[in-house]
């Protein structure tokens, strides 16, 4: 897996683990883009919270700031960072899914016995 995109989905992941990023993202989502006041307005969170979170989640790309009237700054999502590591658990799930496969099936084999075929195994459990 490419450095660079390790490196992105590193950071959306460190922005999803604060519980207030994500209702900020979450606002964001269902409200569309808004100014800092106005997720105040409708978060518990101060506006100068919410303020930095959102200069966290510029700097990783999940929210991009734009300037509104009378010098208000909107932010909006971005989803490429999250698509970035959409990509990179994707391809970890897939690293994980052969050998997860093999242990099973390792484990189902020795649950039934040595010498016992699936189907007997089935019927020793069932009979």
């Amino acid at each position: 897996m490419p450095p660079d995109i390790e490196a992105i989905a590193e950071q959306v992941f460190i922005a999803l683990a604060d519980p207030t990023r994500r209702a900020i993202l979450a606002a964001l989502a269902s409200g569309g883009p808004a100014t800092a006041t106005d997720l105040a307005d409708r978060l518990p969170i101060t506006r100068q919270a919410i303020a930095k979170h959102l200069a966290l989640l510029a700097e990783v790309g999940l929210v991009t700031a734009e300037p509104g009237e009378r010098r208000r700054v909107r932010y909006r999502l971005r989803s490429a960072p999250m698509q970035v590591a959409q990509q990179f658990l994707a391809a970890l799930a897939r690293d994980w899914d052969g050998p997860l496969d093999a242990l099973k099936d390792h484990l189902d084999r020795s649950a039934r016995g040595p010498g016992t075929t699936p189907s007997q195994g089935r019927q020793r459990e069932h009979g």
